[in-house]
Order: C-alpha cells, then structure tokens, then sequence
C-alpha cells in the first residue's frame, strides 16, 4: 500500500477489492434497521449524519468511476479533485436510501469494472494534483480505505440511538 495513500492505513492487511464489494451489502444491513430521525441526526453542529455521510458516499463512486476509467484510457492521467463540502450543499434535501442505491449501483458498476481487468492495469500511473503520482491500485486501496473510514463512523453513529 502506498504512503501517498492516506486511507491505507483503514484497511491493514484487508483485500481492497474484497472491501470494496462488501460495502454496499454491509451499509444496507446497517441503514435497513435505522429509522429517518436517526438517518438525519447530526452527531454535532456542522458534522455529518449518516444521511450525508450516506449522500458522500454516492457522490465520491461517481467520482471514482470516472477517476477509474480515466486512468485505464489516458496515460498519466491527472485527477481532478473536488471539494466535499460544496458537494454537500444539496444533502439536507435527498435520502438516505436513495443515497445508498445510488451508491450501490455504482458501486456494483466500478467493481465489475475492477474484477474484469488485467493484473498489468493495476499498475497503471495516474497523477494527483495533490498527492502525486499513484498507480490504479492506490486508487483502489483509496476506495477501499475510504469506504471502511466512512462505515466506522456510520456504525458509531447508528450505536447512538436515544
């Protein structure tokens, strides 16, 4: 796992792509048993409920998406970052549920994509902005480590439920 991965460190010795395809079904476990007050509850002022983190989640497999396919048809691909707190200007007004099946369609999309290529593709080198230079591999690790940060802050804030 790469150091210019900051979310390596979430998945310690866990397969990314075994990660990355069990989210979906654990996230539908967790949110199936939630009711909307604790789906919309922010833990703090100006922190995210489970919604959001929810809605977060849909928004950053597009970007995944588009970030893996990128980097499979361009050499040195650059990645375009984007801001997370402007993305999330319009989360107060979408669901939950409608988050996590966008998610989970996505998802299910980029991981058929993953599990069809190559063993060569994975060290395809893409550029970003503010890390560096990675392979297709990071950038799975990245979704990978990224999903596992976000479950372990929904399965904290699903355990408070008064």
């Amino acid at each position: 796992m790469s150091a210019l991965n900051p979310y390596a460190s979430f998945l310690a010795k866990s397969d990314p792509i075994t990660v990355i395809e069990s989210t979906p079904g654990i996230l539908a476990g967790i949110v199936g048993s939630l009711d909307s007050d604790i789906l919309n509850r922010e833990p703090a002022p100006g922190k995210w409920s489970i919604r959001d983190i929810l809605c977060h989640l849909a928004d950053t497999e597009i970007a995944f998406g588009f970030r893996l396919r990128q980097s499979l048809a361009e050499p040195h691909h650059v990645i375009q970052p984007f801001d997370q707190e402007r993305w999330a200007a319009p989360y107060p007004n979408l669901t939950a549920h409608d988050a996590l099946d966008a998610f989970s369609a996505s998802r299910k999309w980029n991981v058929r994509l993953i599990r069809s290529l190559a063993k060569d593709a994975f060290s395809r080198e893409l550029v970003h902005p503010e890390r560096g230079s990675m392979t297709f591999q990071t950038l799975v690790e990245t979704m990978g480590g990224h999903d596992l940060n976000h479950l372990s802050q929904i399965e904290r804030l699903a355990a408070t439920r008064s």
